[in-house]
């Protein structure tokens, strides 16, 4: 039996793994998983927490479509292991947006169109919002250095870089255009999208 990635199912590999439990902060909130001694951060993320939103591009460090931030730091969690998160926090891109409202990013990226097949969206949006952490202000070739590490191959990166731009903006002057998470200027449109590529599997 194996995953629609060909990796060994979740019960052949915890059959043949040493299992531990890792207890971490996760999205604000503290949790407790049993996971697989070979587990990644990624599939911690996604097959133990159902945590869908970081993705899987290239399992390599390259794509960036799995960006999480642990411990103020952003990092690809296909290259950190599971264990190594004991008793860290780390931010997904489902711990971007409240309740009632999306991020500001989450929302210029709707309002900009600068996504397409949305793997890649949930790595862009994690990464920014640690830039945005760090400057509120910065240059286009501030921006474009920072997201190096992530790519695209649908929307090509002005539309991104002019999203980062508009968010920056909203958080330096605390004016949010489209405050409630599933509206905006889209319509129905903006909350499927939002569903399937902002947070979604």
């Amino acid at each position: 039996m194996t995953t629609e990635t060909g990796r060994p199912a979740l019960e052949a590999r915890d059959a043949l793994d040493e299992r531990i439990v890792v207890t971490a902060t996760i999205n604000g909130d503290e949790r407790s998983w049993l996971s697989s001694s070979r587990d990644s951060l990624l599939e911690a993320l996604r097959e133990r927490l159902q945590l869908t939103g970081s993705k899987e591009g290239c399992n390599n460090g390259n794509c960036g479509a799995c960006s999480v931030i642990l411990d103020g730091r952003l990092v690809n969690s296909c290259l950190v292991m599971a264990a190594e998160v004991e008793g860290a926090s780390v931010t997904t891109v489902e711990g971007l947006a409240r309740p009632e409202a999306l991020h500001p990013l989450q929302t210029a990226f709707l309002e900009n169109a600068a996504l397409q097949c949305g793997i890649c969206t949930p790595g862009f949006l994690v990464a920014s919002s640690a830039l945005l952490a760090q400057n509120t202000a910065p240059s286009e070739e501030e921006i474009r250095f920072w997201l190096a590490g992530n790519l695209c191959r649908c929307t090509g990166y002005d539309k991104i870089i002019r999203a980062v731009q508009q968010a920056a903006e909203e958080v330096r002057t605390g004016v949010h255009r489209s405050p409630i998470a599933g509206t905006g200027t889209h319509g129905a449109e903006a909350g499927v999208e939002s569903n399937t590529a902002i947070e979604g599997e």
